[in-house]
C-alpha cells in the first residue's frame, strides 16, 4: 500500500530545494498518519455501509490525484519570465491532500477488514509506520533527482500522480485488484 505514497514522495521532494531529513521526517510523518487513519476510517465505515464505500472509493482517489496531479503539469508548462527559486517545504494542507489520495486504498483494505473481524489498530499502525518510512526515503531519493529542471519534475511528478490514480481505477474498473 505505500508504494503509490514512496512514488508521490519522490515527486515531492524532487521538487523541493535540497529538503533536509527533518522536511523528509515531517512528510512522512503526515502520510504516515493518514495512511493509519484511512483503514480505521474504512473499518467503521465497513461496518455501516460497505457497499456505498467500494463503489466509490476508486473514483475518489482517482478524482484528487488527477487534480492534483493536472496541477502540477500546468505549474510544471507554464512558462515562467523569472527564475523561481524552489520551495524548502510543501504546504501541510498539499501534503495532506496528495497522502489521502494515494491513501484510498487502504480505505478499502479497512472495508475488507471489517468483515473478517481482525484487530484494525495494530493493522493501522502497521500501515502508518511503514508508509512514514517509505515517503521518508522517497523524499530523500527525490531529493537526489532535484537537480533537473523544476518544470520537468513538477510534469514528471503530475504525470505520476495521474497515473497512480489511473491505475486505482483501472484496477477496480477491471475486477484486478
Amino acid at each position: 500500500m505505500s508504494a503509490d505514497a514512496f512514488a508521490a514522495a519522490i515527486g515531492k521532494g524532487a521538487m523541493l530545494h535540497k529538503p533536509r531529513l527533518l522536511e523528509a521526517l515531517r512528510t512522512g510523518l503526515i502520510f504516515g498518519v493518514i495512511e493509519a487513519i484511512t483503514p480505521l476510517l474504512g473499518w467503521s465505515l465497513g461496518r455501516i455501509a460497505a457497499d456505498y464505500v467500494t463503489a466509490w472509493d476508486h473514483w475518489i482517489a482517482f478524482s484528487i490525484l488527477s487534480i492534483l496531479g493536472l496541477r502540477m503539469i500546468w505549474s510544471g508548462l507554464k512558462s515562467d519570465s523569472k527564475i523561481v527559486e524552489k520551495p524548502h517545504s510543501h504546504s501541510f494542507i498539499l501534503l495532506a491532500m496528495t497522502a489521502f489520495g494515494t491513501s484510498i486504498d487502504a480505505m478499502s483494505v479497512g472495508v475488507s477488514l471489517a468483515f473478517l473481524d481482525v484487530d484494525i489498530v495494530p493493522v493501522a499502525f502497521a500501515i502508518g509506520i511503514v508508509t512514514c518510512l517509505m515517503v521518508t526515503i522517497g523524499v530523500m531519493l527525490g531529493r537526489a533527482l532535484g537537480s533537473a529542471s523544476r518544470h520537468t519534475v513538477e510534469v514528471i511528478g503530475g504525470l505520476i500522480l495521474i497515473g497512480i490514480g489511473s491505475l486505482t481505477l483501472y484496477k477496480h474498473l477491471c475486477g484486478a485488484g
